[in-house]
Order: C-alpha cells, then sequence, then structure tokens
C-alpha cells in the first residue's frame, strides 16, 4: 500500500485526509489500517510521531462512519486511554481533522478540570470516548459511564501508562469490557508486564513494529533557550527584530497559546498570523497564502495544523512550548533548512519543560546547544564545570549561561540594538494559562 486512495475508506474520511495533503501512509499506517479495517486485534510497537494516532483513527471513524448511529446517551461505541491529559486533548484534535466530514460526536475525560461539562458531553450522547484512565474510572463509579455498548477499544502509550503507576486502573477498566469487542494495542517497548497485559486483552493480534525516526536534518541549527514561562513572550519579539530572521515558524503548544502568540506579536507591530484546528480549511489557507506571499513574518502553528506546510526559504522555526511528543520535535524543525538551504531551530525551555527536553534530547542522540547570549541564568539547571567544555552532539556544557545579547545564528548581527540589559527582556509577564478548552469541528456534545 503506497497511498490512502488505495485503502478501502469511505468518501468523507478520504475527503478530509486529502483536505490535509495526506497522500502516503507512514510505515506503521501501512500496517495498522487495513488489519483494523478487517476487524482484527492489533499490538502495534510504535512511539508517539511515528503516525499511530491516524493509524488507529481513520479505522475507528470508517466503521462508525459506514454504521451510522445514533450516539447512546452514556453509552460510547468507542473508547481510547490515553496516559495524559496533553495526549487525550492531542488525539481529540486528531480525530476532529479526520472526521471533519462526518456527523460523530466525541467526548474528551481527564482529571485535572471540573467534570460538569464531561459529564454534560456523555449524557448527550458521544460515539467516541477519548480519556485518561482515573478521570474514566471516576465517572464509570458514579454511574456516567457504562461500556456495554463498546464496540472498539484503543490502548495508547501502554508502556508509559505502566510507568505512570496505572496498571490496577487499566486492569479495572478492562474487566469492564464486553467480551465481544476489536482491541488496538500500542507501547513503545514490549516489557513482560506489557505482554502479561496484551494477554488479557487482545486475540490473535496482528503484530506490528515500527522503528521511530531517531536523525534529524543535519543542516539545521538546533539550540535551547533557558527561559521562564513570563518571559517567553518578550523574548520572541527580541528574537524577530534581529536581522536575518526572515521568515519565521513559532510552534506552541495549544490553540488558545497560537491565538495569545500571534495577538501579541500583531500588537507589538509584527505581522503574524495563526493556524490551528479550529480555524476553518480557508481562514487556514488565507493564512498560509499570506506567509507564502511574506505577507505576514511570522506563522504561528499547532503541531496538527501545521502538518502538510510545504515553504521553502524559511529562515526559523521557533518552539515556543515544547512539544509534548518529542517525535514532533524533529517535524517541526524540519520545516527550516529545506532545500539545501541552511536553518535554525530555537526551543524554548522553561522550568516545567525540562521533562520534555530531556525526552528529545533522548530520542535525536545529542544534547541541544545552550544559546548561552540569551538564556536566563537563574533559570537553567545544567551548571556544570566550566572546565567540561562543550562539544557538538554530545559531552559537557560550558557553565551557566551569562547573558548577552542575542545571536540567532552566529553570523548574523543584531539590527538597531536598543536592548542595555544584555539583549534579554527585563519586564516578567504573567505566564498565560494553560489551555485545556477544545472547540472540535467532529460535534463535540456540551
Amino acid at each position: 500500500m503506497k497511498t490512502f486512495a488505495e485503502i478501502d475508506l469511505i468518501k468523507p474520511v478520504q475527503r478530509a485526509l486529502a483536505d490535509e495533503k495526506y497522500e502516503t501512509p507512514t510505515p506503521i499506517q501501512a500496517q495498522t489500517i487495513p488489519a483494523a479495517l478487517d476487524g482484527k486485534d492489533v499490538l502495534g510497537c510504535a512511539q508517539t510521531g511515528t503516525g499511530k494516532t491516524a493509524a488507529f483513527a481513520l479505522p475507528i471513524l470508517n466503521q462508525l462512519g459506514k454504521q451510522n448511529k445514533k450516539a447512546l446517551r452514556n453509552r460510547p461505541q468507542v473508547l481510547v486511554l490515553a496516559p495524559t491529559r496533553e495526549l487525550a486533548i492531542q488525539i481529540g484534535d486528531s480525530f476532529t481533522v479526520y472526521g471533519k466530514h462526518l456527523t460523530l460526536k466525541q467526548a474528551l475525560v481527564y482529571g485535572g478540570v471540573s467534570q460538569y461539562n464531561q459529564v454534560r458531553s456523555l449524557n448527550r450522547g458521544a460515539h467516541i470516548l477519548v480519556a485518561t484512565p482515573g478521570r474514566l474510572l471516576d465517572l464509570m463509579n458514579q454511574g456516567h459511564i457504562e461500556l456495554d455498548q463498546l464496540e472498539m477499544f484503543v490502548l495508547d502509550e501502554a508502556d508509559r501508562m505502566l510507568d505512570m503507576g496505572f496498571l490496577p486502573d487499566l486492569k479495572r477498566i478492562i474487566s469492564k469490557l464486553p467480551e465481544k469487542r476489536q482491541s488496538l494495542f500500542f507501547s513503545a517497548t514490549i516489557s513482560p508486564k506489557i505482554v502479561e497485559l496484551t494477554q488479557s486483552l487482545l486475540r490473535n493480534p496482528v503484530s506490528v513494529n515500527v522503528t521511530p525516526e531517531k536523525t534529524s536534518v543535519e543542516k539545521i541549527e538546533q539550540r535551547v533557550v533557558y527561559v521562564e514561562r513570563g518571559n517567553k513572550q518578550p523574548m520572541l519579539e527580541q528574537i524577530l527584530g534581529t536581522d536575518g530572521v526572515d521568515r519565521v515558524i513559532v510552534f506552541t503548544k495549544t490553540k488558545r497559546g497560537a491565538n495569545q502568540v500571534a495577538e501579541k506579536l500583531q500588537r507589538g507591530g509584527i505581522a503574524s498570523t495563526a493556524i490551528h484546528g479550529n480555524k476553518s480549511q480557508a481562514a487556514r489557507q488565507r493564512a498560509l497564502d499570506a506567509f507564502r506571499r511574506n505577507k505576514v513574518k511570522v506563522l504561528v502553528a499547532t503541531d496538527v495544523a501545521a502538518r502538510g506546510i510545504d515553504i521553502d526559504d524559511i529562515t526559523h522555526v521557533v518552539n515556543f512550548d515544547l512539544p509534548i511528543e518529542p517525535e514532533n520535535y524533529v517535524h517541526r524543525i524540519g520545516r527550516t533548512g529545506r532545500a539545501n538551504a541552511e536553518g535554525t531551530a530555537l526551543s524554548f525551555c522553561a522550568g516545567d519543560e525540562r521533562r520534555e527536553l530531556r525526552a528529545i534530547e533522548r530520542l535525536i542522540g545529542q544534547k541541544l546547544d545552550i544559546d548561552q547570549d540569551l538564556s536566563d541564568p537563574n533559570s537553567t539547571e545544567r551548571n556544570p564545570p566550566a572546565s567540561q567544555g562543550r562539544r557538538r552532539g554530545g559531552g559537557g556544557f560550558r557553565g551557566k549561561p551569562s547573558g548577552g545579547k542575542f545571536n540567532p545564528r552566529k553570523p548574523f548581527r543584531k539590527s538597531g540594538d536598543n536592548s542595555s540589559e544584555g539583549g534579554r527582556p527585563s519586564k516578567r509577564r504573567k505566564p498565560a494559562r494553560k489551555d485545556t478548552k477544545r472547540s472540535p469541528k467532529v460535534k463535540q456534545s456540551t
């Protein structure tokens, strides 16, 4: 299977793929989708960033679209379990993108927020339920969720769930699943505990093993900037005012964050536009055309919305927020350094993003260079003795960043440098609230 057109998917799903300019399936999609469409259980060994969300979302949407059943109150047909709220939201966004031409309803259930709206969504009926284990069990115990009508079950990032101590919760949830169902199971590693779990969940599964992408683009200069969350916006504005920073894509973690960053840049006199899943296809296309024609300097995007962007001469990629899934880092920075051109990728790292940074460095097999000129010396945790030095691609670091004038790529010169504070923003701003709300195009009961 070389193209999505060769897969027996219903027309609304094919239209959504065409809208996103998805033509060629990834290896895990090519191996998983046909088996899932045939109703077989799947055991997938694959990390995030390999395209596995589409590998299970497309068969699910295809099956539900064919059935065209009415959503039942508190009784989903599909349950997708994810270890974290952030991943659950991303999975929900993917269902929104791929299912936008279908009249399906979905609900998201996760902790850390009030359950009120989640219960309302369930009461009004949802075909697809994306959930984290803890909140799911809470609502099941309260009688808000029954799994007796479940047809398809997806367990995503099983190894991560076990690492987080969810095994007892998983066993309780699995015990409530109907005997007759299709199960899709994904894990980055297959440990003895994972094997034990699959034996209780899967029946004669098709095994899929995909090696993750581990290399980044050689021509891209990659640096990390240690900066507290409240200083990210002024830091970004300073970078954008530097010579040689001509065409920039800024990545944020949430749709609200993308809007906020773009609006603040506009107010600061920097021509910017945002694209994300809440914008219509026409609005996203207008934004891309404006960016492609140099009518705006900065495109602020989320990971899902940025897929399929193919624009040359992007000089810089800025990770305003580090991606939750480390493989997305490789996809993000690949937007620059195209057509034999050089590029620069700068990643902002706040104190609560250290885990994401370490995951990225493990994936690409090297430590990212610290931008010593720009990083806040009070925010970095990497302060080994200066005698250790720093070798590209690994090794030690040169002690604390001292904080000087920002140099986005060393040959560049600072234009009109009015900064008397070494180029670092001195005014602290309140950090933006985390975005936990969603407004998907797949009809979401509220």
